[in-house]
């Protein structure tokens, strides 16, 4: 078996807000990839507008650069479990790992996720410990607590005989002892090229695993992926194998290779290299592009099963396509069949009604972004409450149960217990570092997370952090009774006045400010009782030729409660949806007459007598 020596292939892979992006900016930057005088900011890779937002990678990437004449490629792979289908998806391009892990807080649920993707598929890892620039690390405890992660994980022993680096991603540096002073990321680099293997070279006609797509309006559709066996060049005679056989032949247009963030046209590319090749018109992830001559397919990418599903449907509310470029059925189907070619971890299906489609999963955040970046592309439309998606095993009910984390303080320890057991949570396993510092570690089914984050952000006032894992199948628990009080709902069409929104204020908070457009149905607040209560925001004082002393006073509100989209989702129960449009979020029942909530409501108790 041959090597290239000149390449390494590496994924890097950590905890959301571990520093995985900047690490991976101070590599390209030191790596003088760029123009001394050239400006390229921070968050380099994260290059999408939403990662940029929200701080976190969302889509897998490539990158790379040459230090000491080797070609060392960079898979940039989301953080968190939700976009693990990325993961699944990319490291089979690697042949090794970097594993980053906070001084502080070290590896976390989801760190545990993307660490078992990668030695499962005999990945060589590297553990860099980053922030050690933080004066409260605990460097110590992380390493313990690494160690027995890859003890519970790795597949062979010479993974647990893994080397470990000290970084700070934010200053540029990397050591090999803690406590050295460094001054550059050399250590880190020179780590890679002597730890991570070679790419082994197969003798043979062209082979590639299509790992990613890419979309160019010019070249068409681009296949991204790592070449196994072979040569391609530009007007090679190739076929697509796909998931069922199929065969299909083309024409390779154009060959790239990556350095630093860009593409670079080659004459050729060979077995190690990571390239993106154009003329490939019907190609999907996890097909494989062989020469003509041998049209072996290689093994498919295994991703997991979604464990989440919500209802997407067209605009039905008295607003509907107002605001919004596409809102008819067939965009919206058309948009969400299109999302499956890339989203792998993704499903979608019709139902009885064509105007609704069920979209399933891996969490609530990876659904959330889905719906943002159609919001942002111009599309309007509803979608209902998540649910945890169930499935019978020999013949007993299972639901999806999941491992949960949470930093908090010791105040915080009674009542987040209170919350999580009314969710059917147990307690696995609680940590304390002498300083007041709790870390909870819970197994709870799905249906217990959904709507869980705004309560537990609330009651913890915003001072601590949840992560969740998904681990198995178990028996069907029970439902969860919510616990949200009802809605305010309007009960008439028009613009909200501001002594309607007063007499609102009085049942309960509300959602929405003076001017804002309303219609029957809509949810305007949320009410102080159990039950939903019917309340007219349009309502203007009555004039009379009475005077008051004080009648010239302005009334004060009391300022909205903004919802964001991931509070709106949780927010909602089962009968109410959330009505998505380019330029607004909004609640609404699905029965929008308070006439048909009241039949409906009175046939359901009828039915249960």
């Amino acid at each position: 078996m041959n090597y290239r020596n000149d390449i390494r292939n590496i994924a890097i892979i950590a905890h959301v807000d571990h520093g995985k992006t900047t690490l991976v900016d101070a590599m390209l930057k030191q790596s003088k990839i760029f123009r001394d005088n050239q400006v390229v900011g921070d968050l380099i890779m994260d290059s999408n507008a939403l990662e940029r937002e929200r701080g976190i990678t969302i889509m897998s990437k490539n990158a790379a650069i040459v230090y000491r004449g080797v070609k060392i490629n960079i898979i940039d792979t989301p953080g968190h479990a939700d976009f693990s289908g990325e993961v699944e998806r990319v490291v089979s391009m690697a042949n090794g790992c970097l594993l980053l892990v906070d001084s502080v807080e070290g590896p976390m649920p989801q760190t545990k996720f993307v660490l078992r993707q990668a030695l499962e598929k005999g990945l060589k890892p590297i553990v860099v410990i980053n922030k050690i620039d933080r004066q409260n690390s605990q460097l110590a405890d992380v390493i313990r607590r690494t160690q027995d992660l890859f003890l519970e994980l790795a597949t062979s022993a010479e993974q647990l005989d893994f080397p470990l680096l000290y970084t700070s991603a934010k200053e540029g540096i990397a050591v090999t002892e803690p406590g050295m002073k460094g001054k550059d990321i050399m250590p880190l680099l020179e780590c890679i090229l002597e730890e991570i293997p070679p790419p082994q070279i197969e003798s043979g006609p062209f082979q590639m695993l299509v790992s990613n797509l890419d979309y160019d309006s010019h070249k068409g559709r681009i296949a991204i992926g790592r070449i196994w066996r072979g040569k391609v060049a530009p007007h090679d005679s190739v076929v697509s194998v796909n998931g069922d056989g199929d065969i299909n032949y083309y024409e390779i247009g154009e060959v790239f290779t990556y350095l630093g963030l860009k593409r670079l046209k080659v004459a050729e590319a060979e077995a190690g290299d990571i390239v993106a090749v154009t003329g490939l018109e019907k190609v999907s992830i996890g097909d494989t592009i062989a020469s003509s001559d041998m049209p072996e397919a290689l093994p498919r990418i295994e991703i997991g099963e979604p464990t989440m599903e919500m209802t997407f449907g067209v605009n039905t509310s008295p607003f509907g396509g107002r605001e919004g470029r596409f809102c008819t059925t067939r965009q919206l189907r058309e948009r969400l069949y299109k999302e499956l070619e890339t989203n792998l971890s993704l499903r979608v299906e019709d139902t009885d009604n064509h105007d609704t489609f069920i979209v399933k999963g891996r969490g609530e955040l990876h659904l959330a972004i889905l719906i943002e970046t159609m919001r942002r592309e111009g599309y309007e439309f509803e979608v209902s409450k998540p649910e945890a998606i169930t499935k019978i095993v020999k013949g007993e009910l299972m639901e999806p149960v999941e491992e949960l984390a949470i930093d908090t303080t010791d105040e915080y320890i009674g009542i987040l217990t209170e919350m999580l057991s009314k969710r059917q949570a147990q307690l696995a396993n609680m940590y304390n570092d002498g300083y007041g510092n709790i870390r909870l570690e819970f197994r709870i089914p799905t249906k217990g997370l959904i709507g869980f984050r705004g309560a537990f952000l609330t009651a913890t006032h915003g001072e601590s952090i949840m992560n969740s894992n998904f681990l198995d199948y178990e028996v069907w628990q029970g439902d969860i009774v919510s616990a949200r009080s009802g809605a305010l709902v309007s009960s008439e069409q028009g613009i909200a006045i501001t002594y309607g929104l007063n007499n609102a204020q009085g049942r309960g908070d509300t959602f929405i400010e003076p001017g804002t457009p309303v219609y029957e149905g809509m949810i305007v607040g949320l009410s102080s009782r159990l039950q939903d209560i019917p309340i007219n925001v349009c309502k203007e004082k009555k004039k009379t030729n009475v005077r008051s002393s004080t009648s010239d006073i302005a009334i004060k509100l009391t300022p909205p409660v903004r919802l964001s989209l991931e509070q709106a989702i949780d927010f909602i129960n089962n009968d109410e949806l959330v009505e998505v449009t380019p330029k607004s979020i909004r609640l609404r029942k699905k029965l929008l007459t308070n006439a048909q909530r009241l039949r409906k409501a009175s046939s359901a108790q009828r039915s249960i007598k």
